[in-house]
């Protein structure tokens, strides 16, 4: 598979840990009890969401390469 950026949102929860997105990829979002844990489950999220596009032969979104910081500041790209 070809790598791919795309940018992920980690936002406070609104009890504890952490809330993974990416916005240009619908319905990937997930949650971790720290901010590590919220990055590994969203980056395995994309790999699956990506791998079900291929698996449909349907086109990838393309990559983000801009962002901006909002809720926490941490924000990551994974392939």
């Amino acid at each position: 598979m070809t790598e791919r950026r795309y940018t992920v949102r980690l936002e406070p929860a609104e009890e504890d840990g952490f809330v993974a997105t990416c916005p240009v990829l619908p319905g990937v979002a997930t949650e971790g009890d720290t901010l590590e844990e919220a990055r590994e489950m969203v980056k395995d999220a994309i790999r699956r969401y990506l791998e079900s596009l291929a698996k449909e032969n349907l086109p990838a979104p393309p990559p983000c390469i801009n962002f901006t910081e909002e809720g926490v500041s941490a924000f990551s790209r994974f392939p």
